[in-house]
């Protein structure tokens, strides 16, 4: 089982709309790609900031070569999709991790 994790760090004034955005939008997005079996959202605790707030997205895949194809193929569209919705109030780093 391969994990391809997004961490999201938003500002905390647009938190609530970014999460529902995300739930019913990006989220079922990413599913419709057939790239993932399933995702788990979760708020990071250990994250102290005035002004934000961090969540980790984690999707699930069998195999390597379709996370490798919605990176390519599908992942561009949705990102750009994300910035230009939550321009200047976010960042986000990518993580891809095995199971073992």
């Amino acid at each position: 089982m391969l994990l391809y994790n997004i961490t999201i760090g938003i500002d905390k004034n647009i938190e609530n709309d970014w999460i529902t955005w995300m739930k019913e939008n990006y989220l079922p997005a990413i599913l419709k790609t057939g790239m993932f079996s399933g995702y788990k959202m979760y708020k990071v605790l250990t994250h102290d900031d005035e002004t934000s707030v961090s969540y980790s997205i984690q999707c699930f895949s069998n195999s390597i070569e379709d996370v490798l194809r919605y990176l390519n193929e599908f992942a561009p569209a949705l990102v750009e999709v994300h910035r230009a919705r939550f321009k200047d109030q976010h960042v986000a780093f990518n993580t891809l991790l095995d199971e073992i």
